[in-house]
């Protein structure tokens, strides 16, 4: 809806430009009859003019339009003679002509000076046309730099800032990798009492990154150590550092860093590191290239800031084996957390956060649901319990029973049933 209006904007002023310059050539030319020079002194000559105003470049007047065919042509006199007024509007490029004004008083006609006032006319022919390039030109950059932003805004960070009440999760919504919560209570730990490091001079990792299959909860994770220390939680998707333009990448970057300073505590998360830290020997473009310098930058501004500080960086990725070797070194993504598909245990734990907003019948057993989801990452079986919720209410049932869940779960391994087979 956002992306039609400001199309529709933008048809408007065009519309109102080419409209202001049309009127403005046919109000100002509209009954005005353009006359040489010489047709104008005969015309003076013979009576026919009135009111005239000597311009720095123009002559105007009005023109008495009876009498004219004996003064100019046959083919001139017949346009005048045909408009209804007895008097007609007209204009005449001025020549040198010193005896102009002796002329003028011989023929006893009233005349005035008068700078040229056609300077509206000048400035609508210049001023509209840049207004109308200026407006697609922003619209251009609006769209390609990004929805929220404009010319300025092209170089803002876009990252999603979420304070500790709006994450909505903690360590309580996420089951089944007790190994990775544990590691990750240290960054609690510290965000909530960092004197406790400071006294004794330890340094906080500066870089957490979570390796694992996808669906196995390392956003859910990351937001969960946010939610759990109560500090702001910035995140943000590797690809969005990278733009059209060469170096917007690398303003974000700086601008995301700077917006954690100044909130912190706080947490940094970038979700699909891989996008952002490919091996730089792997881009075909060479040390030119947007995402580089991005990542250039990434590796200044981690080595540039203080984990005293209170800010915190966190990624996740699928494909830690494409990642630049400078993003794992000591000093840097320095603590790896790796996520496994969850074990029998942790597969019915999962089950029971994912059913805490679901009716169950009292038939489900969720410990032999979670037998059967052998090699389901905790995405998967949030996607069974949704499907097999849907199937129940789909069929008008008061509570979603283990036939729902059989179904639902021969749905994703095997596909839908054939109508015949039904």
């Amino acid at each position: 809806m956002e992306r039609q209006e400001q199309e529709f904007s933008l048809w408007y002023l065009v519309i109102a430009g080419l409209a202001t310059l049309v009127l403005q050539f046919y109000i100002g030319e509209a009954g005005v009859n353009t006359l040489a020079y010489s047709e104008f002194k005969s015309l003076l000559k013979a009576g026919n003019v009135r009111d005239v105003t000597l311009g720095e470049t123009v002559v105007s007047g009005k023109l008495v339009t009876a009498g004219v065919e004996k003064v100019l042509p046959p083919d001139r006199a017949v346009v005048l003679k045909q408009a209804t007024q007895p008097e007609r509007a007209f204009t005449a490029i001025r020549v040198p002509d010193p005896g102009l004004v002796a002329d003028l008083d011989a023929a006893h006609v009233r005349y005035a000076g008068q700078a040229d006032a056609r300077w509206i006319g000048t400035l609508l022919s210049w001023v509209v046309p840049v207004l109308i390039f200026f407006a697609i030109w922003s619209l251009l950059i609006r769209r390609i730099g990004g929805a929220t932003g404009g010319v300025m805004e092209i170089g803002k960070s876009k990252a999603k800032v979420y304070l500790q009440q709006q994450t909505g999760v903690t360590f309580a919504d996420v089951a089944g990798i007790d190994e990775a919560k544990i590691e990750l209570m240290e960054v609690v730990d510290f965000l909530k009492t960092p004197e406790r490091y400071r006294r004794l001079g330890g340094k906080i990792p500066k870089g957490v990154l979570l390796l694992g299959a996808p669906g196995t909860g390392k956003t859910l994770l990351a937001r969960a150590v946010a939610g759990e220390a109560g500090v702001p939680f910035f995140s943000m998707s590797g690809s969005e550092f990278v733009e059209l333009f060469v170096g917007v990448g690398a303003a974000r970057v700086r601008d995301l860093f700077a917006q954690a300073e100044q909130r912190a505590p706080c947490i940094i998360f970038i979700d699909e590191l891989d996008a952002l830290g490919k091996t730089r020997s792997l881009n075909v473009a060479g040390g030119q290239d947007e995402r580089e310098q991005t990542l250039n930058q990434l590796l200044v501004e981690m080595d540039g800031f203080d984990t005293n500080k209170g800010v915190i960086i966190m990624a996740a990725t699928n494909r830690p084996e494409i990642l630049d070797a400078a993003l794992l070194r000591p000093g840097r993504f320095d603590r790896h957390v790796v996520l496994d598909r969850p074990d029998l245990k942790g597969r019915e734990q999962i089950l029971r956060v994912h059913v805490r907003n679901v009716t169950l019948a009292p038939t489900v057993d969720l410990g032999r649901l979670a037998a059967g989801t052998l090699g389901f990452a905790g995405a998967d079986l949030a996607n069974l319990v949704n499907e097999a919720a849907l199937l129940a209410a789909r069929k008008n049932k008061p509570a979603v029973d283990s036939d729902d869940f059989d179904e639902a779960l021969d749905r994703i391994i095997g596909g839908l049933r054939s109508a015949t087979g039904s």
